[in-house]
């Protein structure tokens, strides 16, 4: 939501503003089967755009 509505410009400034690294954060998400979409700015489910 912080991304959708343009709080933040991009995964990594969001990541930070909460002490987090992008890559943790990204490797989580895909051992749970969603990839980050830098187009649509939100984490998806792996395989939805194919």
């Amino acid at each position: 939501m912080l991304l959708r509505d343009e709080e933040y410009d991009s995964l990594e400034s969001l990541c930070y503003a909460f002490d987090k690294e992008p890559a943790d954060l990204k490797a989580y998400l895909q051992e749970h089967g969603y990839v980050w979409s830098e187009e649509q700015k939100q984490f998806r489910p792996a395989g939805y755009d194919e």
